[in-house]
């Protein structure tokens, strides 16, 4: 009997030390509590990348991306984020000529502005990115860079708290991992859409126009421009050598470098202008500091070569432009600008 009563009292606390122990689990976020976050495509975009279905953003993952985006403990020396260079204020670009690292390393070229880009085909001045997932990876391990590894920054960052629980919400449990850091990251720039600019609400018919020198640039722009920028990512999201000034590092071979094509020899992506006032100096390495600078350059002639662009070839290279048309040019790009999207 004493026995009995023994195994019962032992049975029993079992079953209180169970029930207190299942208060403390932390139970897995159920996909109801971490909504998708709506992606919406603005009128005459393309259709979005075929990535984005595979890594919609979400709720927790779009806040736990934007996080990591600012984590300066990604670089070697705890003092480069990827916010370092991708500034909301230029459109996610910076104001330097190029790339400005860890201990003050310069890179190869200019930091591209992050906007639209769950719209884009492919990633990085030579198109060497065709899957935004596999860019966060890039930054962290260049010497230029973050000069750091991915396993280094899982180790910084793995006994914070705050991460903890923003990757628990994310995914389910706070396991911090490579592929969930790049996804989460990725899902937040998957959300800088730029659409809301004076350009675009003309084009909604939403109570505003054009003024006559914005009007007059804009028939300029569609004679002399269009043809490299178009669609309303105002990109083709083409290769193309357009005769800009050599980068001085022979280590530039533009998309070359990608392809081994020496055909590809200092082609490079052709750069959305959607917030252009913003992302100055412009070029793959920052060769012109204004966009008068750039139109200038156009107009005096540009640097020949066997694969420059046929456009060019066929005008003696170079595109014509009087100095009331490049001002007119200038007004209309200027009603590019998305201030809300840059925060202004």
């Amino acid at each position: 009997m004493r026995c009995h009563k023994k195994i019962f009292r032992i049975f029993a606390v079992m079953l209180l030390f169970l029930s207190c122990k299942r208060d403390d689990v932390i139970e897995p976020i159920a996909a109801v509590d971490n909504p998708e976050v709506p992606l919406l495509i603005p009128p005459g975009f393309p259709a979005m990348n075929s990535s984005v279905n595979a890594n919609k953003p979400t709720l927790y993952g779009v806040a736990l991306g934007e996080k990591l985006f600012n984590e300066e403990r990604f670089s070697e020396d705890n003092t480069i984020s990827c916010a370092s260079c991708h500034q909301p204020s230029h459109a996610f670009a910076d104001q330097h000529t190029k790339a400005v690292g860890v201990y003050g390393r310069v890179g190869l070229r200019n930091v591209p502005p992050i906007q639209n880009m769950a719209f884009m085909t492919f990633y990085n001045w030579d198109g060497n990115i065709l899957q935004l997932e596999k860019q966060p990876l890039v930054p962290i391990i260049t010497h230029e860079e973050m000069n750091s590894s991915i396993l280094e920054v899982v180790g910084k960052i793995g006994g914070d708290a705050d991460y903890k629980e923003l990757f628990t919400k994310a995914f389910g449990d706070e396991q911090i991992t490579p592929d969930r850091i790049y996804k989460s990251i990725t899902q937040y720039a998957y959300t800088l859409v730029s659409a809301n600019s004076k350009y675009d609400r003309v084009k909604r018919n939403e109570g505003e126009s054009f003024s006559a020198i914005e009007a007059e640039g804009y028939q300029i722009f569609q004679e002399k421009c269009a043809s490299c920028h178009a669609t309303a990512l105002f990109t083709d999201q083409s290769f193309r050598n357009v005769g800009f000034p050599l980068n001085p590092n022979r280590d530039e071979v533009g998309r070359a470098r990608v392809t081994g094509d020496p055909d590809d020899y200092m082609r490079f992506r052709v750069p959305s202008l959607r917030n252009i006032e913003y992302t100055a100096p412009y070029g793959s390495f920052g060769q012109f500091p204004t966009l008068k600078a750039v139109l200038d350059y156009f107009d005096k002639g540009v640097l020949a070569a066997d694969n420059l662009d046929p456009m060019l070839k066929e005008n003696e290279n170079r595109i014509s432009l009087t100095e009331q048309e490049k001002q007119a040019i200038i007004t209309f790009l200027n009603t590019l600008s998305d201030h809300t999207f840059v925060g202004k």
